[in-house]
């Protein structure tokens, strides 16, 4: 069998299932494992680079560890350390290391700022990972990678960035229209993500899954965290799964090439977000509580 269908079989069960890892709401502080890693100190952003992006209306990128506005932060918040993510411009914040085969794990809570061009839609975020290639690469904000999305009423949903792909099972939102949005099924067809629609006679790239169901608080603190072997990972909110994705690729030099190891980066997308927690464990296997 191969090694890949092995597992993305492991995962489709774990999605009906409880996952072990976090629960609900995350609030207070977490033990951490022998063999966690902390990525953030309480103290500093040692072990992150900052990246910004062009600002609204602006024509000039800010760059690499260039940060005049403190759009990232290191704050004391409802009593604990934490992360601070302004959102007045668009970029992210990167962990210098690279990681394969890993869960991922944090606490978020949103703040009440935002800013243009986002001051209407919901407070959005999100955590990418296996960031791979040049800063900037989506929009001149964020690396070629996989999103775990982190939004007001989306959190767990799949995005495709500056290239990237993967395997998921889903159905349509709107059974009548087959070109219509799609959410993860562990029961449905098999999608390739991102679809090239031929709808119109113009050919339309879908590079987003919708989330199982809705796990997140709107108001408090949230945990996400994001579990990752070779190629397929699951996206847990709050302690559920509602995301599974198998065969992640990414594109190199015209070339696609499977999509197991990179970064991982916390976006500033036009919202006040807070982090904390921010926890890395190596892992062989998913955790499933059957």
């Amino acid at each position: 069998m191969n090694k890949h269908i092995g597992r993305a079989a492991v995962v489709a069960v774990a999605a009906t299932l409880c996952l072990a890892p976090a629960a609900p709401g995350g609030g207070g502080k977490q033990k951490v494992r022998d063999d966690e890693i902390r990525l953030f100190n309480g103290r500093n952003l040692d072990g992150w680079d900052t990246w910004l992006g062009k600002p609204y209306k602006g024509d000039k990128v800010i760059g690499l560890n260039n940060d005049p506005k403190k759009v990232f932060s290191v704050v004391n918040f409802e009593g604990q350390p934490a992360i601070r993510i302004s959102g007045e411009v668009f970029g992210a914040l990167t962990t210098q290391q690279e990681y394969e085969n890993y869960s991922v794990r944090l606490e978020f809570k949103w703040g009440k700022k935002k800013w243009p061009p986002r001051e209407k839609p919901e407070r959005d975020s999100g955590l990418l990972y296996h960031c791979t290639g040049k800063h900037g690469a989506a929009g001149t904000f964020w690396m070629q990678s996989l999103e775990c999305q982190i939004m007001e009423n989306h959190c767990g949903d799949f995005w495709c960035v500056a290239g990237t792909s993967a395997d998921v099972r889903a159905t349509p939102l709107n059974p009548k229209f087959p070109f219509s949005a799609i959410r993860y099924d562990p029961k449905g067809k098999t999608y390739r993500v991102p679809r090239h629609i031929d709808f119109d006679e113009t050919e339309q790239d879908d590079f987003h899954v919708v989330k199982r169901e809705l796990n997140e608080l709107l108001n408090g603190w949230n945990t996400i965290e994001v579990q990752t072997v070779g190629t397929t990972s699951v996206h847990i909110v709050n302690g559920k799964a509602n995301m599974v994705l198998t065969n992640a690729r990414c594109r190199v030099k015209g070339l696609e090439e499977p999509l197991k190891r990179g970064k991982i980066q916390l976006q500033s997308e036009g919202a006040e977000v807070y982090y904390r927690n921010i926890v890395l464990r190596p892992i062989t296997s998913f955790s499933v509580k059957k």
